[in-house]
C-alpha cells in the first residue's frame, strides 16, 4: 500500500520538523502573525513558534521554562534535583520530578519494564551522557544489571520522598523533553496562543491547527536515508509527534564497525539491534508520547503492535522496519502521505 506524498506544493521542511502549510489564510492578518526563537537546553536545539498578538509573551514565558525545567531534571546539571537524588539515594521531590516519576512508575509496569529510568548506570557504562564512548564486557553489563530496575525504587507518594536502592541512579530523559513540549503547549494557552509548536530534536508538538485551520505537517524522518530524507509525512492538529530511533545517537567500533545506538533494553543492558529503525508516537500527552516511543522500539515489531492494540484509546503510532516499511496504526490511515510501502495495523 503506498499513498505520494505531495512535495510539488512547495510546503516540505524536512527532518522530522514542522512543514508549513500553503492554504489559504483567514481574515484576521494579525492571527497570522509568528514570532520564532531557538531555545539549547536538554542536549538540542528547540525551535518554538507562536502565531498571533500574544506570542512574544508566550515564547518568553514557554523559554523561562524550558532553562527551568532543564536546570531541574538534567544529569548533566551538577546542581539539578535529579543529580541531587542520585548523589543523596533519596530526596523530596518537587511537583514536576514528583509528576515524571509517578509517569515513569506508571510506564515502568504498562511497558513491563521495557521503560525504566534506572537504566542511567548503564547508560554511563557505554559512555553515552559524556560521549566517551565504551564496548563493556559482558561481565561489566552483569555487574551493572544489579542495580537496573524500577521495581526497586521506593515512592512515598503522600510525601514525594523517592528512595534509591543502593547502588542505583534514575535520569528522566526518557520522558522529560516530552513533559518540556506538554509543558510548553499549556503556557501557549495560558497566554491566549491558539497555533503554535515547539520542536525538540526528534519531539514535535502543536497546538491547534495552523492559522489557516489547517492541519500542521510533519515529516518523519528516513532511518536509513541521508541529507534529512523523509519516509512520510503526517498531518495533525493538537498533537505530540515524537519519533524515537537507533540513527539518532550511536557510536562504531573501530575494530569491527559495527555500531551501537543509544537505546538500551534494561533486560539485557545492550543496545536494541532488532527489526525496528524508527517508532513514532502520536498523542496529544507529549509525556506519554515521548516514554512510549523509546519502550515499542525496545518492545520489536510484533509487540509494539500489540501493545497499541491494547491501548489505542490513548496514541496512535508509525513503526518503520529494517527494510524501510511503514507500519501505521488505523487511526492514522488517511493522516499518512508516504512512497514507501505501508501497511495498516488493525485492532
Amino acid at each position: 500500500m503506498k499513498k505520494r506524498i505531495g512535495l510539488g506544493l512547495g510546503c516540505v521542511l524536512l527532518a522530522a520538523l514542522l512543514l508549513g502549510g500553503c492554504a489559504g489564510r483567514r481574515s484576521d492578518p494579525e492571527a497570522e502573525e509568528a514570532s520564532s526563537r531557538y531555545v539549547s537546553a536538554m542536549d538540542t536545539i528547540m525551535n518554538l513558534t507562536a502565531y498571533g498578538s500574544h506570542r512574544e509573551e508566550a515564547l518568553e514565558a514557554a523559554q523561562a521554562e524550558i532553562l527551568r525545567l532543564d536546570a531541574l531534571l538534567s544529569t548533566g546539571v551538577q546542581e539539578s534535583e535529579i543529580s541531587q537524588l542520585n548523589r543523596l539515594e533519596s530526596l523530596t521531590l518537587s511537583e514536576d520530578s514528583r509528576i515524571l516519576v509517578e509517569r515513569a512508575l506508571s510506564l515502568y509496569e504498562e511497558t513491563e519494564g521495557a521503560f525504566d529510568i534506572t537504566v542511567y548506570p548503564l547508560m554511563q557504562l557505554w559512555g553515552f551522557p559524556t560521549q566517551e564512548y565504551h564496548l563493556p564486557s559482558q561481565q561489566e553489563l552483569d555487574a551493572v544489571l544489579r542495580y537496573v530496575g524500577a521495581d526497586r525504587l521506593d515512592y512515598d507518594a503522600a510525601s514525594g520522598t523517592l528512595t534509591l536502592d543502593a547502588g542505583q541512579s534514575v535520569d528522566l530523559g526518557g520522558i522529560g523533553k516530552g513533559y518540556t513540549s506538554q509543558r510548553v503547549m499549556e503556557l501557549f494557552r495560558e497566554a491566549g496562543v491558539t497555533s503554535g509548536m515547539v520542536s525538540l530534536g526528534g519531539n514535535v508538538q502543536c497546538l491547534g491547527t495552523k492559522p489557516d485551520g489547517s492541519a500542521w505537517r510533519i515529516g518523519i524522518q528516513d532511518p536509513q536515508g541521508t541529507d534529512g530524507e523523509i519516509s512520510a509525512v503526517l498531518e495533525v492538529a493538537d498533537q505530540a509527534v515524537i519519533t524515537s530511533g537507533g540513527y539518532e545517537r550511536y557510536f562504531t567500533d573501530p575494530d569491527t564497525g559495527e555500531e551501537y545506538c543509544h537505546i538500551l533494553n534494561p533486560k539485557t543492558g545492550w543496545p536494541v539491534k532488532g527489526e525496528l529503525t524508527s517508532v513514532t508516537i502520536v498523542s496529544p500527552d507529549g509525556t506519554l508520547a515521548d516514554g512510549l516511543s523509546t519502550s515499542l522500539y525496545i518492545m520489536g515489531l510484533e509487540q509494539a503492535q500489540n501493545f497499541w492494540r491494547s491501548h489505542s484509546e490513548q496514541f496512535q503510532t508509525i513503526l518503520i522496519d529494517a527494510q524501510g516499511r511503514l507500519y501505521v496504526s488505523e487511526g492514522l490511515a488517511d493522516a499518512v502521505e508516504t512512497e514507501k510501502d505501508m501497511e495498516i495495523i488493525k485492532k
